[in-house]
């Protein structure tokens, strides 16, 4: 991968151009109960379509967010380890593990330093991992 975020291309291609995330997609087995679960760990809902098993939950201010999708038969679930995880950047890390922790969502550890700052990770009820983190250490590279 080039420095510019670029894919290296084949000689007679284009090199791809990566410009940012759009959503992150989770499934989930049960629509409402994921819903109530993320809004209980601060997400808001941006849109919601039972019909077509699927919500939208806003992450900051960013167009795209976390997208839940109901599949038959996905059960309750351990998160594997390793398993993929999706961070993103909160104010303190520290601070979201004791509101996660007053909401009654299970923490999969205490929050962790980092070399920028501290994380902390929790599962939804089907394995799903999402981690909070912050800048504290590395303040310049925390979105304003």
């Amino acid at each position: 991968m080039s420095p510019d975020n670029r894919l290296d291309a084949a000689p007679d291609l284009p090199a791809l151009e990566v410009l940012g995330f759009d959503n992150a997609l989770f499934p989930v087995g049960d629509l409402a109960e994921a819903v109530a679960f993320y809004e209980r760990a601060g997400f808001c809902v941006k849109v919601r379509f039972d019909e077509a098993g699927i919500a939208l939950l806003g992450a900051g201010k960013e167009t795209p967010g976390l997208l839940l999708r109901a599949e038959e038969e996905f059960g309750r679930r351990s998160p594997a380890w390793p398993a993929a995880r999706l961070w993103l950047e909160v104010r303190d890390a520290r601070a979201a593990g004791e509101q996660l922790t007053a909401a009654g969502i299970d923490l999969l550890d205490p929050p962790f330093s980092t070399s920028t700052g501290y994380v902390v990770e929790f599962a939804d009820p089907w394995g799903n991992v999402i981690g909070f983190t912050d800048y504290l250490k590395r303040p310049e590279l925390a979105r304003s």
